[in-house]
């Protein structure tokens, strides 16, 4: 803690100088700072897209099942593993359990479907994607459209995932998407700890609060979108870019290193871990280059001070999958996070 502050910031829980930086999960096991991110991949496009990752030096990749991408991304790396690029033991893979799938009887076997798709025999970490639950619609047909609640507590949920680590399953357990209040709840009841908690954090909405609470219990903090969504979300949900910002503009000329590259600089300079996405090879090259320079004090409260407290949206959240169905409570959906 700062003495010159009244609250808690933990301080930075991995070394950027390494040669390959890692955060250490509360779990024991090693996380690279900077990961592959899959959302929003087309048919087609992920496969070679995971394999260019490779080439450029990506170690942890970020999946989901409600992705729908899952077996094109398990060919790519059997593809990896076949013609030694790479081995299983040297990456870190990390899935997420959908929304239809948290009944506890259900919990593992949505685990190994996952798993069967992607070619592999255990997740580095698994996430509870929402924290909400869902009727079941079936392993292969994730839940997305007239979604209905269901009836199982996210305790439960939880508990079902803790037994994935004793069967060996999954070597760390996490969630995605917590606010602070769900995240405490947690904490207080879970007998294994949360390793991470995957969210909405960038420059523009930055949740000190949060962030701060779970690296305090060394509960490691991932931005699932640290560019804020980039122009994808411009397009979707018509909101500023973070990439766009003058200050940002400003800081990357002076540097000379691009928008993006100050914008995941950033974030890893406050203790989060980043998960960039591009299928373009220069901008996943840029996404990684990351450790050759260091953001001044003063380029960090700068950006800082660029916090909007609002969320972008930029994993949105499943508000209009309830639409046509009777847990539809606004023209809308049905925004969970209310």
């Amino acid at each position: 803690m700062s003495s010159s502050s009244s609250y808690t910031k933990p301080p930075v829980a991995f070394d950027l100088s390494a040669e390959s930086p890692c955060y250490t999960l509360n779990s024991g096991h090693k996380m690279p700072v900077v990961a592959y991110g899959t959302f929003r991949s087309e048919p087609g496009e992920v496969g070679p897209a995971v394999l260019a990752a490779l080439s450029a030096g990506y170690r942890h990749f970020d999946l989901a099942h409600v992705y729908g991408n899952e077996k094109e991304i398990g060919a790519a790396l059997k593809q990896a593993f076949d013609e030694g690029i790479v081995k299983r033991e040297d990456l870190f893979l990390t899935g997420k359990l959908w929304n239809s799938d948290h009944d506890r009887e259900i919990v593992p076997q949505a685990c190994d479907h996952s798993l069967n798709n992607l070619q592999i025999e255990y997740f580095d970490l698994y996430l509870i994607h929402f924290p909400i639950c869902w009727k079941h619609t079936g392993l292969s047909t994730p839940s997305w459209g007239k979604s209905e609640l269901g009836n199982t507590p996210l305790i439960d949920t939880w508990r079902a995932m803790e037994k994935l680590v004793e069967t060996g399953k999954c070597r760390s357990i996490g969630v995605s998407n917590y606010p602070m209040m769900l995240m405490h709840d947690l904490v207080t009841q879970a007998e294994i700890q949360p390793a991470c908690n995957q969210i909405e954090v960038h420059a523009y909405y930055t949740r000190e609060s949060l962030v701060n609470y779970c690296l305090a219990r060394n509960i490691c903090v991932t931005a699932h979108t640290p560019l804020g969504g980039g122009q994808a979300n411009a397009d979707a949900w018509s909101t500023p870019s973070p990439l766009k910002d003058s200050v940002v503009n400003e800081i990357a000329d002076r540097h000379g290193k691009s928008p993006a590259q100050v914008l995941l600089r950033f974030l890893l300079q406050n203790g989060v871990v980043v998960l960039p996405k591009s299928v373009k090879a220069h901008r996943m090259a840029e996404n990684i280059d990351l450790f050759n320079f260091e953001l001044t004090d003063t380029d960090m409260a700068r950006i800082h001070k660029l916090d909007k407290y609002v969320s972008y949206k930029t994993n949105p959240n499943p508000l209009a999958s309830f639409i046509g169905g009777k847990d539809a409570y606004s023209a809308e959906g049905t925004d969970i996070f209310d």
